[in-house]
């Protein structure tokens, strides 16, 4: 930033301040304060600078805005994940930039978009109840003008068979009176539970029913 002044005046002091801000640590005065330069100009840099002139006369002020644009910088990032079957995921990828940047998401290099389970916000991507087919690698770009980065990340959804930490127990029962059986293995995904007596299927009926939580 170089102001000007006219020869005719006596030489004037020079003073420079930042408007809403510091003057970078890093800057530079020459030519007599006249000139403020700013080595390796980031965009924290931007902002309205103020160079103030004075002599035995008067002063005056000159005011300029420095917008620095660059590529997008990353500020919060992906990460690989697992997670069982039934879980929700929520990634968050953050950028700053100048212009500000734009996101979109690739699943396995493809497009990924809001659709179903999967719900996407700009830079926050959540899927509610994933499933095995959700796993893969998964990548957030930001990106402007003048160019785009990517965050990689893979997800895993754990599948296990199903495993009775519990073993059917033997029941005394009363006749006429109800008995409940308990069946609750773990696994991933959620198994599908049938129950058999003998060797036949039991099926609903006004004796057999069958509740939400497998027993």
């Amino acid at each position: 930033m170089i102001p000007r002044f006219s020869p005719r005046s006596p030489v004037p002091t020079i003073t420079w301040r930042k408007i809403n801000g510091n003057i970078p640590k890093k800057a530079r005065l020459r030519k007599s304060q006249a000139v403020l330069e700013i080595p390796n100009i980031q965009l924290e840099d931007s902002g309205t600078y103020e160079c103030k002139a004075e002599n035995p006369r008067g002063g005056t002020a000159f005011k300029g805005h420095l917008q620095v644009y660059t590529l997008p910088q990353w500020v919060r990032m992906i990460n690989d994940t697992q997670m069982d079957s039934g879980e929700k995921l929520q990634w968050e990828c953050k950028a700053m930039g100048r212009p500000r940047p734009t996101y979109h998401w690739l699943l396995n290099g493809l497009p990924l978009t809001s659709q179903g389970r999967v719900e996407i916000v700009n830079g926050e991507l959540t899927i509610h109840r994933v499933l095995q087919a959700d796993s893969g690698m998964y990548q957030c770009v930001a990106g402007n003008k003048y160019g785009a980065i990517y965050s990689n990340a893979e997800l895993k959804i754990l599948a296990s068979a199903p495993v009775f930490v519990h073993n059917p127990v033997r029941i005394i029962a009363t006749l006429g009176k109800d008995v409940s059986l308990d069946c609750k293995p773990r696994a991933s995904p959620k198994p599908r539970i049938t129950w058999r007596r003998g060797d036949r299927r039991i099926q609903q009926s006004r004796r057999y029913r069958n509740s939400p939580d497998a027993s």
